[in-house]
């Protein structure tokens, strides 16, 4: 159910290429020539794993997203166990003018770099070195119970008095479900009948605290009333001294020396925040959902590609090779690539680990191959090479030999890489 797809040998590889249509385009998976794997099947090897995962989650198997390029897209290719020639998949070949206008181009969008080797330095080697890139995504949905309280303002609660709680993975969620393989999504969904009232805590049901002005310091539950506080004007004379030696009454604190507490009036209490005054609170349990893609890559490179960071790989475009949609993928298999097969088989085994609270959906398992061109150029006794990756041609260079900037400019975009 999770082989990838083969196509024939010799002369029949060109029809089976037509033959064959992408995995992931619709509900369906695609396995072979002229063979279909339903929802429905997916949905059934789910119910045998462990743990048990309810089927309705997989509704959203019926809306995967597109590829990024389609056009792109290819189905496995039999050939030589080492790897694919350009002819294979479709690849055009470059020639050295067409080369050479590459570099120049990627030059001269350098403000600093010089465009004499790009130019005038003679091209010694172009070595195809192609990369292989694997990818296994994970589709998980993680649910966790979380706790909200609110003031209990009077009215009727749906609690448990109306129907059982339902457990979190008992919920339906089929109108919540985003595509499949999204990188990140969250919602929150009360729990029906979860409602209930509760004493608040803080101030033990009586909608009052103790000030924490003119009570600091007392225990829990007593407070005294009536405390006041020196007025800072007259130092409690109740009366302001001039230079003159006369007196007259203040009129910060009316001639009383004393004055009330700013924050409850010298009442020794104030208003439960937390409870609004009610003294109740009405709880309930909120599900967290979340669902997100657990990735896992790995790039396969020869020795001539091996100086170019993998970012710049996963950026590219190439050709798909196989793309296994499955609710566990099990490596691939290439007929007569051994090496391919040990690949699809080392990115299986880098699985991403799954939280204990979250469940797989669905998996998929792709790997594709990133035409790359290493070039050499030459002058006397200087060198250095360069790549061009991909279809779209990106061109990637680390040493390049006429740069001016030493580093102090914009253009050394690279570095970001």
């Amino acid at each position: 159910m999770e082989q990838p797809l083969l196509s024939e040998a010799g002369e029949k590889g060109e029809e089976a290429w037509r033959a064959y249509q992408y995995v992931g385009r619709s509900a369906s998976v695609h396995v072979g020539r002229g063979e279909e794997v339903s929802v429905e099947e997916i949905r059934s090897a789910s119910a045998f794993s462990e743990p048990h995962y309810p089927p309705s989650i997989h509704a959203a198997l019926v809306s995967s997203p597109e590829p990024d390029h389609p056009q792109d897209q290819a189905i496995v290719f039999q050939g030589h166990p080492t790897g694919y020639t350009s002819k294979e998949y479709g690849r055009e070949i470059l020639d050295e003018v067409e080369i050479r206008q590459l570099l120049i181009d990627h030059v001269g969008h350098r403000c600093c770099w010089g465009s004499r080797p790009a130019r005038r330095w003679k091209i010694c080697a172009i070595e195809d070195c192609n990369v292989y890139m694997g990818t296994l995504e994970t589709f998980i949905e993680e649910r966790e119970i979380i706790r909200e309280t609110e003031p209990y303002l009077g009215g009727k609660i749906d609690g448990k008095d109306k129907g059982p709680e339902l457990g979190i993975w008992e919920l339906d969620l089929r109108s919540e479900f985003p595509l499949l393989f999204v990188p990140q999504k969250e919602t929150k969904v009360k729990i029906p009948h979860s409602e209930a009232i509760e004493k608040c805590s803080g101030c033990d049901s009586r909608g009052e605290i103790v000030c924490p002005t003119c009570n600091a310091g007392q225990e829990r539950g007593f407070y005294k009333e009536n405390q006041m506080t020196q007025c800072p004007s007259c130092y409690g004379r109740g009366l302001i001294a001039h230079r003159d030696g006369s007196d007259t009454v203040c009129t910060n604190c009316n001639g009383k020396g004393m004055l009330l507490c700013v924050t409850c009036g010298s009442r020794g209490l104030v208003k439960c925040q937390t409870c609004s005054g009610q003294g109740s609170l009405l709880t309930r349990s909120i599900a967290l959902v979340k669902w997100r893609t657990l990735s896992n890559r790995k790039v396969s490179a020869t020795s001539g590609a091996a100086s170019v960071p993998d970012e710049v790989f996963h950026k590219a475009r190439g050709v798909q090779l196989c793309n296994i949609q499955a609710y566990q993928c099990t490596p691939a298999f290439f007929a007569d690539s051994y090496l391919l097969n040990r690949f699809s088989s080392e990115v299986i085994a880098g699985r991403s680990p799954v939280p204990p609270s979250a469940r797989v959906v669905c998996e998929r398992h792709m790997i594709s191959v990133v035409p790359v061109t290493r070039v050499t150029m030459a002058h006397r006794s200087r060198s250095f090479s360069f790549y061009i990756i991909g279809y779209s041609r990106e061109v990637y260079i680390r040493d390049y030999p006429a740069k001016f900037c030493l580093g102090l400019c914009c253009c050394l975009e690279w570095l970001k890489i």
